[in-house]
C-alpha cells in the first residue's frame, strides 16, 4: 500500500499506477495557525508493507512534520514494514560539521526517521552520497539522469546537444546523460590568468554555434546557472536550455534564468514546481520492483 503526503500526492498516485498498488485515501489539512492535520482513512493490515512517499522540500518544517505524523500513525497501526520514499530529502545539504558545535542537519534527520520505524529510505540524487552513511538502515540514492535523458530525447529537436555541468561537482550528471544520449559533455572550469583575474570557460569543448543543455542536481537561487548562461552566450552557443533534478527555484530564480537567455527551465517532480515536467515515478517504481 502507498501513502502520499501533501508534498507528493500526485507523484504517489503515479507510482501506485506503475506498481498496480493501492493508494491509501488520506485526509490532510492545515489549521488556521499553520499546524498540520493528517489522517489515514483506509485500514492497513499489520503485516502489509507500506510505502510512504513524501518530499520534504519547502516548506521543509511543515512537510517534515507531516511525514513524522504519518510514520507515527503507522506505528500506532502496528505496521512494521515501512519504506520511506523522499525524492527530495530536506535538511540534507549539511552532512558534516564545518564549524565547531554546529548541527549536522542531515544526521539529525536520519536519527528522527530511524526512530519512527522506517526500514529503508529511498531518495533521488542526494546532495552527497555520504549522507547514506548517516543511517543504520539501507538508503538507496537513485539517479534521475535516465529520466532526464529520456525527456531530452523526446522533447528537444537537436539530438546532439552539448550536455554541460555548471561546475566540476556536477560533471558526473552531465556525463551520465551524455552517455545515454550518445553526445558530448563538458563542464565549466575557472582558470586563473593572474593573481587578480579569473576566467571561467568550458573545459575542453567549443560550444560555438551548438545547442547546450545545462544540467544540475539542485537549482536554488539560480545564480550559478545565470553565470553559466552568460559564459555560453559569449562563447557563441546558439541555444541554451536548463534542466535540473530538484527545482527549488526560490524567489525570482526562474525569471532570472529566463532573462539571462535560457530557452527553457525544466525540473523533475521530486518537488512541486511550475517547471516540474519530468516524472521520476518510473524510476522509483522500477527500483521498488527490484527490492
Amino acid at each position: 500500500m502507498i501513502i502520499g503526503g501533501s508534498a507528493s500526492q500526485a507523484l504517489a498516485a503515479e507510482v501506485a499506477r506503475e506498481l498496480d498498488d493501492k493508494l491509501c485515501s488520506v485526509e490532510t489539512r492545515k489549521f488556521p495557525d499553520g499546524e498540520r492535520y493528517f489522517r489515514i482513512k483506509d485500514e492497513i493490515p499489520e503485516d502489509e508493507p507500506v510505502i510512504v512517499i513524501q518530499s520534504t522540500g519547502y516548506p521543509q518544517d511543515e512537510n517534515m512534520m507531516e511525514l513524522f505524523f504519518i510514520l507515527d500513525i503507522l506505528g500506532d497501526m502496528n505496521v512494521t514494514d515501512i519504506t520511506l520514499v523522499s525524492p527530495y530529502l530536506g535538511y540534507s545539504r549539511q552532512e558534516r560539521r564545518f564549524k565547531e558545535v554546529e548541527c549536522i542537519s542531515a544526521k539529525a534527520i536520519a536519527k528522527l526517521i530511524q526512530t519512527m520505524g522506517v526500514k529503508r529510505v529511498i531518495s533521488i540524487n542526494l546532495h552527497e552520497q555520504s549522507i547514506c552513511d548517516l543511517y543504520d538502515i539501507p538508503v538507496d540514492n537513485l539517479s534521475a539522469m535516465p529520466a532526464i535523458a529520456a525527456y531530452i530525447r523526446e522533447n528537444y529537436s537537436d539530438k546532439k546537444p552539448v550536455i554541460l555541468a555548471p561546475d566540476k561537482g556536477a560533471e558526473n550528471f552531465a556525463k551520465e546523460i551524455a552517455r545515454i544520449l550518445n553526445t558530448d559533455y563538458d563542464y565549466l572550469e575557472k582558470v586563473r590568468l593572474s593573481p587578480e583575474k579569473v576566467k571561467t570557460k568550458t573545459k575542453s569543448i567549443t560550444v560555438d554555434n551548438r545547442s547546450v543543455i545545462i544540467v544540475d542536481d539542485i537549482i536554488s537561487t539560480g545564480g550559478t546557472i545565470v553565470n553559466a548562461i552568460d559564459i555560453l552566450k559569449r562563447q557563441g552557443a546558439k541555444a541554451v536550455d536548463v534542466v535540473c533534478v530538484h527545482p527549488v527555484l526560490v524567489n525570482d530564480a526562474i525569471l532570472k534564468i529566463n532573462a539571462a537567455g535560457a530557452n527553457s527551465v525544466t525540473g523533475t517532480n521530486t518537488l512541486k514546481s511550475e517547471v516540474a515536467h519530468i516524472s521520476v515515478a518510473k524510476t522509483i517504481a522500477n527500483h521498488l520492483k527490484s527490492l
